[in-house]
This record gives structure tokens, C-alpha cells and sequence, in this order.
């Protein structure tokens, strides 16, 4: 593994205000031992692109209630591209159709937690995944 912690950048993207899921699940994350970093409410796709611009993240999760996902998360993922981050992990959470799921691992989506998904089964994914390409 590397030298630091494993760094996180969660994000709600869009006009969602819901936050109850993305808190529980950063803080779990930070109790697992990673650099967690929220951006808060109602992100544009250019903030969550220029959070993690900043903050140099091994993984943008980002978390939709509002129905838009597959608006707004190739619109980060095309961001993280851009600007040379194609090889930061996205993962998505929330209340996303199973029927989009294929649709978003194709733009790039690495996995998406649906309702009910423990923390524990996100953590242990993120670590393993991160150990795998680092």
C-alpha cells in the first residue's frame, strides 16, 4: 500500500439535499482509517472535478437521490479526464435504477451501492481496489 491513507472525496452532486446516506457512509470510511473529504451540498460536476483537483483523491464517490445520475456523473467523470485523473476510482451511491447500473460502469462508473449497502462492504471495496492498482 502507500505511503498515506487512502484519500476519499464524497460528493452530492446536483440539487439533492439529502445527506443522511454520504454522512454514514464518511464516517465509517474515516473510522476505517481514510482521508475523507465532503464537499458539501448541491456540487456542480466543475466543483467535485476541482475538489479533486485539490485534494489529490484515490476515490470520488458520489451520491444521487434525485434521479441525476447519468447527467451528472459523465459529466465528472469526463472532468477527472480532462484534467489527467482518469485513473481516480468513481463509485456511486443511492437510489439509482439497477437498469442504469450497465449504463454508468460503461462511462466509466467503477461500482454502485444501492440502499442498504453496508459501510463495511464499501470500505472493504474501496481497499481492495486500491490495493490492486497502487
Amino acid at each position: 500500500m502507500r505511503g498515506r491513507k487512502l484519500r476519499v472525496l464524497l460528493a452530492k452532486a446536483g440539487l439533492d439535499g439529502h445527506d443522511r446516506g454520504i454522512k454514514i457512509v464518511a464516517r465509517y470510511l474515516m473510522d476505517a482509517g481514510m482521508e475523507v473529504v465532503f464537499t458539501g451540498l448541491r456540487a456542480t460536476p466543475e466543483q467535485v472535478v476541482k475538489a479533486a483537483l485539490e485534494e489529490d483523491p484515490d476515490v470520488v464517490g458520489l451520491s444521487f437521490l434525485a434521479g441525476d445520475h447519468l447527467v451528472l456523473a459523465p459529466r465528472v467523470i469526463d472532468g477527472l479526464r480532462q484534467h489527467g485523473l482518469a485513473d481516480v476510482m468513481v463509485l456511486l451511491g443511492g437510489v439509482i435504477p439497477k437498469r442504469d447500473i450497465p449504463v454508468l460502469e460503461r462511462m466509466g462508473v467503477t461500482q454502485v451501492f444501492l440502499p442498504g449497502t453496508p459501510p463495511a462492504e464499501i470500505a472493504r471495496f474501496i481497499e481492495s481496489r486500491i490495493g490492486q492498482t497502487h
